[in-house]
């Protein structure tokens, strides 16, 4: 069988998070694959997360085309399916 295909996950996060850390950690637990963005240090990246969300606050979990804000497990499984 091959691997589960999830949809395309990004991270919003900085160096300084707490939660940032641990909904990366819960996503390698989970075998998903995500691109990890430091808005602390791309400012464009910080802006883009505030165009989709209208949050400044991190981690934002971009998961396809919906964006999860906050460390919220129940909202990350139903949008990967796990």
């Amino acid at each position: 069988m091959g691997e589960k295909q999830y949809p395309k996950v990004v991270v919003y996060s900085t160096a300084t998070c707490p939660w940032c850390h641990r909904v990366k950690a819960y996503l390698k637990e989970q075998g998903v694959p995500f691109k990890d963005i430091m808005v602390d240090k791309d400012q464009n990246a910080a802006q883009e997360m505030v165009r989709i969300t209208g949050q400044m606050g991190v981690p934002v979990i971009a998961i396809g085309n919906k964006p999860i804000i906050g460390f919220d497990k129940t909202k990350i499984d139903k949008a990967l399916g796990l």
